[in-house]
């Protein structure tokens, strides 16, 4: 999947991949192969250091941006996925289970959108049914149990929004999850990994530190969505990027999320290694702060998080 902004980023591409045949044929190319990938690694810092809100949400959807899988398989040495709500059925948009890292056991709860068309489909693109929430409420509930920390995965563009998951209490499951996860008595860690939609989003999102790599994003609705409700035009999705304050930096700034994982330059899906790495790293580090508060104390300092959010301070601005 091409990105329309990296137009002259893919050009470089193509050409260095056909000086690099040229030279396994013993064609003599060094020189030119070699300025070429400094070219490209020169245009790339440029282009990734100055993104618009618009292109971090298309670098935010990149087909092989790492998900879930991904995740579970680089961080993880081992996975115990759980199935179902108890209640109607196993949603494939959310998945969870016992997971360990680095001799750390958690559970991991977290959107699943597959690689796959038949891997999208089954997993209806990362958006959630009512039974996918309460699945992860479960899950949640179990981790309680057993005094396991939380590790919570984000990447949706939404909660699934068709009458079936409306009859079946999709509204009210988001709510419930949202009042029960702010009274779990153990350390529950967000990360945003890709685009973090609306409901769809907070649903599992609600934690006592909440992360985002760099490119990725959050908002109350999509910029699509925001566009066709302000201007009735769709294709102003670019301007309501901006307006919407969606990227991780704008986010940071307003104390919605706490922390920002950097990507390599050109996004998770250029080095997931590395970005496995950093994530890892980082969740640990999180659980491990974390632990050292009592489950009370916790609570205590999850409501003081989230009552702060959205406070504004008429003194700031009043006029001297």
């Amino acid at each position: 999947m091409d990105l329309d902004f990296e137009t002259s980023l893919v050009e470089i591409e193509e050409r260095i991949e056909k000086l690099s045949q040229e030279k396994a044929d013993g064609k003599a190319m060094g020189s030119e192969l070699s300025t070429l990938k400094r070219k490209m690694t020169t245009l790339r810092k440029q282009l990734y250091s100055k993104l618009t809100p618009w292109q971090t949400v298309q670098v935010a959807r990149h087909s092989d941006r790492p998900n879930i899988r991904d995740y579970i398989q680089g961080i993880c040495s081992d996975f115990i996925e759980l199935h179902g709500d108890r209640c109607y059925g196993d949603d494939h948009g959310i998945i969870g289970g016992f997971a360990t890292m680095k001799h750390t056991r958690v559970m991991l709860v977290g959107h699943q959108k597959g690689r796959t068309v038949e891997e999208k489909i089954e997993s209806n693109f990362g958006m959630a049914n009512p039974e996918g929430y309460r699945k992860a409420l479960r899950l949640m509930k179990l981790a309680e149990k057993y005094g396991l920390p939380v590790v919570s995965l984000i990447d949706t563009p939404g909660a699934y929004p068709g009458l079936e998951a409306e009859a079946r209490g999709q509204a009210e499951a988001i709510a419930r999850n949202l009042a029960e996860m702010s009274t779990i008595a153990v350390p529950i860690v967000v990360l945003i990994t890709g685009e973090g939609g609306s409901g769809g989003a907070i649903g599992i999102g609600l934690g006592d530190a909440v992360l985002m790599l760099s490119n990725a994003v959050y908002s109350v609705i999509s910029p699509e969505g925001c566009a066709s409700i302000l201007w009735r035009d769709g294709t102003k999705a670019p301007e309501a990027s901006e307006a919407l304050k969606l990227t991780a930096a704008s986010l940071k700034e307003l104390g919605i999320v706490d922390d920002v994982i950097p990507e390599p330059v050109g996004g998770a899906h250029r080095d997931p290694e590395s970005t496995m790495a950093a994530v890892q790293n980082t969740l640990l580090q999180q659980i491990s702060r974390l632990k050292r508060y009592s489950g009370k104390r916790l609570i205590e300092k999850r409501f003081d998080k989230y009552t702060r959010i959205g406070k504004f301070d008429t003194r700031k601005y009043a006029k001297h």
